[in-house]
């Protein structure tokens, strides 16, 4: 598997307050200017997809994340198949 450098997400920050009720999981607040450049740079077929994180000190924060979908030369995507085991319970 590949290591990619993260890229932060510019102009996001998610803020996780600890006495919200169990069912608000957080609060998202966009630099308009700083998100609108973001996501501009960043657009994959009118999409960005971002990942909310927890670092190891415990703040949150939000990357873009880059993975795509491994596809075959058609465009279609391939998907590894198992074969079905032989020592079924039933």
């Amino acid at each position: 598997m590949e290591k990619t450098e993260k890229v932060f997400a510019k102009g996001f920050i998610f803020k996780r307050n600890e006495n919200a009720p169990t069912f608000v999981i957080g609060n998202l607040s966009l630099n308009s200017k700083e998100a609108a450049e973001f996501i501009s740079a960043n657009s994959k077929n009118g999409w960005v997809n971002l990942k909310i994180n927890q670092s190891q000190n415990g703040k949150y924060y939000v990357e873009l994340d880059t993975w795509e979908a491994k596809t075959s030369g058609s465009g279609a995507m391939t998907y590894k198949t198992q074969e079905p085991k032989k020592d079924l319970p039933f």
